[in-house]
């Protein structure tokens, strides 16, 4: 049973496991399961595979609570959100998209942020309006 308590630590929890997640799929640095079955000389080694399905499975599970918790409008407006507070960030001169790898990163990150934000989506709303999210009722 899922505890009612939830706070920032909780997030961070999600969002550090998106981000390893994430990354571990892809980065700009080489070091990424989507390199390493690139380079590989024999793409069906069992390692490569047994991890390309660990990652897959990982992909499942956030996509498809990210996609149950905020919906298709939800998950437009949370990129919507980030990408505007970058271009913000750009226009002010915070931030400078002249570095592709950098900007790359960003990307990522971002998809780890709403990854992060969508498994943590009916705490985060119950905190802010009170009301319980129910999926199944188990009758009986």
């Amino acid at each position: 049973m899922a505890t009612k308590g939830f706070n920032f630590f909780d997030y961070l929890i999600r969002l550090v496991a998106a981000m390893f997640l994430v990354f571990a799929s892809y980065n700009p640095s080489g070091y990424s399961w989507f390199h390493w079955i690139s380079n590989a000389a024999d793409r069906f080694d069992p390692v490569i595979l047994f991890t390309g399905v660990v990652l897959t499975i990982g992909w499942v599970i956030y996509l498809r609570a990210t996609a149950r918790s905020l919906g298709m409008f939800g998950v437009i407006l949370a990129l919507a959100f980030v990408a505007s507070l970058i271009w913000v960030m750009v226009d002010f001169g915070l931030l400078s998209l002249s570095n592709p790898i950098f900007f790359q990163y960003i990307v990522l990150f971002v998809l780890s942020l709403v990854l992060a934000t969508g498994m943590s989506w009916s705490h985060i709303r119950r905190k802010m309006t009170g009301q319980l999210d129910v999926d199944d009722v188990e009758e009986g």
